[in-house]
């Protein structure tokens, strides 16, 4: 698909870029070499595991807090390199939305917010289960207690029922 509107556009397909790119950067690649590697997989295999027999929220908030402890440090240093990337040659400044600067510094943003939200999850979880909100009006609650019963049957009538 891209390459059909490439071509009916006369513009570069994201492969083109990419192969002009790393022709273009040999030199640079010789002087400042990078790992040939990408970096290893975390093996997630035993919070998965771990999840499927959690069984109670603090079971759960073990296993994401976990995981979390485990990815921070190296999402942390994402977050930065990113936020430095956004910078880089003070490209970012006065850098319009949707700019590289701007798309580099929200990629850095939403990582965080992703890790921050998952906090958040587990928050929420473990207060509803250990520390859920009173109830504000006791009476409110009575009354719903009540509608929620039915009322005693009411005495026969003496002598019997009448027809």
């Amino acid at each position: 698909m891209e390459q059909i509107r490439a071509h009916q556009t006369g513009s570069a397909t994201t492969d083109d870029l990419r192969r002009w790119a790393r022709r273009d950067a040999e030199a640079f690649r010789s002087q400042s070499p990078l790992p040939a590697a990408t970096f290893p997989t975390p093996d997630l295999s035993p919070y998965r595991q771990a999840l499927d027999t959690a069984d109670s929220p603090a079971e759960f908030s073990t296993v994401l807090n976990a995981l979390l402890d485990a990815v921070e440090p190296f999402l942390a240093e994402v977050i930065d390199h990113l936020a430095l990337s956004a910078r880089w040659k003070n490209q970012n400044r006065g850098a319009e939305t949707g700019s590289p600067p701007k798309l580099l510094r929200d990629a850095a943003s939403r990582i965080a917010s992703a890790l921050a939200m998952a906090a958040e999850a587990d928050l929420k979880i473990l207060r509803a289960h250990y520390d859920p909100p009173p109830d504000p009006d006791p009476l409110t609650q009575r009354a719903r207690t009540a509608r929620g019963t039915l009322p005693p049957p009411p005495p026969a009538a003496p002598g019997g029922p009448s027809r």
